[in-house]
């Protein structure tokens, strides 16, 4: 307690560093170090501040997780990815709004705070051997295999109607949703062949879910689609008849792409290799090196970006593969498939090199300096690439290919029998001034993997959302939320009971300011026109998180 009560005052110190940098420093963007703080967990629901209407048909909890410790004793990490995960949850009901948070009880976290110090590595962080061991024993501690965090911080997933948070490792971590209790660890590679899973999986209507792992082996490195049946059987394991549905060949065995998410339409998992490379050998000696899992990354522009397409309910793979230019991409929006076609859209930026910048020492630079780190970080923007299935080996070279007459998005076979794919930017010019566009939402429930016409995210301005984005894909217009001194979260769209129109529903936001005298709120938007309908603050700050899910408690007869 008193190590976060200290951590509290620190935070106070930025906040009040910040604001004084903010009226006095044109030159540069606001500092938002504060964003990045260890925080006080709040593990009793407490009452919030309505302003405005929260309509009395929206009853569910949103949760939320991200980082929320970033300190243990004397060690610091230095990533914005490996703090400890803070679960939060906003309990919505009768217009009123509750929160209340909790730090994942995760065997990272505990050994770390029973140690007083960083015991486990993260993403960007290597943890060091224990001072108090002899020289031998530090020494033979560096040429020990790298073990898994359990931190999960980046999502909730739902597996057989059980919730998960989950991170990119082999370990997850059930939770139960009410209470925010941490429940038993779960590892992927006790039911099924895969070193590792997405925290973005993808679910069909009846509830099976398809991930992506990898797994390294003596057959060296295959990415692994993955299917989980919809429900469980008895009294079976949590991820019990779990299988992968097929395994691709990366183009180099020690050195695949890092991936975060991946596409699928009704019948086909689309997997983007990118070239943002994993170096193998590199993690398989980050300790001799004294090296975090991060320095295996890089980036290799000179490489293309492959999409590989696969039958999700056969295992076979597409005859060929489809190229484009080098870009990277971290979130798929949505895919669809047409007149033979499948549609892709992503969030896509051309410099890889991205996550680097996300160093904590960065995020906690103030006016120009942080401006000068903003210039420098590839911005993403959401674009759409059409890949027709049925072009063979007897296509012609030369030949433009797609046949949707709505789509810039053009493919066609090169006289060296590449299949090239060229994107359509899906924004107009409203997105490079909000700084591109990232953590992308649908209506997920009812036009994941069917056409569609808009999508949600936040403007990156400023390294972090400072912004909400509804597009129009149709049209690539853009509708923004924005408040000075605000940093929302990824917005999550919550259907209107009985609603017809895509877009009729709510948006879901953490908001959250760097200033003292501003409050952390949820704020309640309408999603056809982004007018702000209500919000609820919170007496407690929170740091800037990842993602989260709504689930609804029930679902009443009468609307408002």
């Amino acid at each position: 307690m008193r190590a976060l009560g200290l951590a509290g005052i620190a935070v106070r110190k930025n906040v009040f560093l910040c604001v004084r940098l903010h009226f006095s420093s044109r030159a540069g963007v606001e500092c938002i170090a504060p964003l990045f703080q260890t925080v006080q967990e709040t593990p009793r629901p407490i009452p919030t501040q309505v302003t405005g209407t929260i309509p009395k048909w929206i009853k569910g909890s949103l949760l939320r997780v991200g980082p929320g410790r970033f300190e243990f004793g004397n060690d610091k990490y230095n990533h914005w990815f490996d703090g400890m995960c803070l679960m939060h949850k906003f309990t919505i009901e009768n217009g009123s709004v509750t929160y209340a948070s909790k730090f994942l009880e995760s065997d990272s976290y505990k050994r770390n705070k029973r140690e007083n110090r960083i015991v486990v590595s993260e993403f960007g962080t290597l943890a060091m051997p224990d001072p108090c061991k002899s020289v031998f024993e530090r020494f033979k501690a560096k040429f020990e295999m790298p073990k898994s965090t359990d931190n999960c911080n980046v999502n909730y997933v739902l597996y057989k109607g059980d919730y998960y948070v989950s991170t990119e490792t082999n370990l997850m971590r059930k939770v139960d949703p009410e209470e925010l209790d941490t429940l038993e660890k779960v590892d992927w590679s006790k039911f099924i062949a895969v070193n590792g899973a997405t925290a973005h999986p993808h679910y069909d209507p009846d509830g099976t879910a398809y991930n992506m792992g990898n797994s390294y082996g003596k057959q060296g490195t295959r990415y692994n689609i993955i299917r989980v049946p919809a429900q469980k059987t008895g009294s079976e394991d949590s991820l019990e008849g779990a299988q992968v549905v097929c395994s691709i060949e990366p183009e180099e065995k020690m050195r695949p792409a890092y991936y975060h998410s991946f596409g699928m339409t009704e019948n086909y998992i689309v997997f983007v290799e990118q070239p943002l490379k994993l170096n193998i050998l590199k993690i398989l000696t980050s300790k001799i090196q004294g090296k975090s899992f991060s320095g295996a990354m890089s980036w290799e522009p000179g490489l293309d970006t492959v999409f590989h397409v696969v039958n999700k309910h056969t295992g076979q793979p597409h005859h060929g593969t489809f190229h484009t230019g080098a870009f990277a991409t971290f979130h798929q929006i949505n895919a669809y498939e047409e007149q033979g076609c499948i549609v892709l859209d992503l969030c896509c930026q051309d410099d890889g090199a991205t996550v680097h910048a996300f160093q904590l020492q960065n995020l906690r630079q103030s006016g120009q300096a942080l401006d000068e780190i903003f210039k420098g970080v590839g911005k993403a923007y959401p674009r759409r690439y059409v890949l027709p299935l049925g072009i063979d080996s007897n296509t012609k070279p030369g030949i433009e290919v797609t046949p949707l007459d709505y789509t810039t998005a053009a493919t066609v076979k090169r006289a060296d029998g590449k299949v090239w794919c060229t994107h359509e930017n899906l924004h107009d010019q409203t997105l490079e001034e909000l700084g591109g566009l990232e953590f992308p939402q649908i209506n997920y429930s009812k036009y994941n993997a069917r056409k569609y016409r808009y999508f949600y995210g936040c403007g990156f301005k400023h390294l972090v959302g400072d912004s909400l984005i509804k597009v129009d894909v149709k049209t690539k217009k853009a509708k923004v939320w924005k408040e000075d001194g605000a940093y929302p979260s990824e917005p999550i769209f919550v259907p209107r009971l009985g609603s017809v129109e895509e877009d009729d529903g709510l948006l879901l936001s953490a908001v959250i300011s760097p200033r003292q005298n501003k409050n952390t709120f949820l704020l309640v938007l309408d999603a056809k026109n982004l007018a702000e309908v209500g919000r609820a603050e919170v007496p407690v700050q929170m740091p800037y998180g990842f993602h989260g899910a709504f689930i609804p408690h029930r679902s009443p007869k009468h609307t408002e």
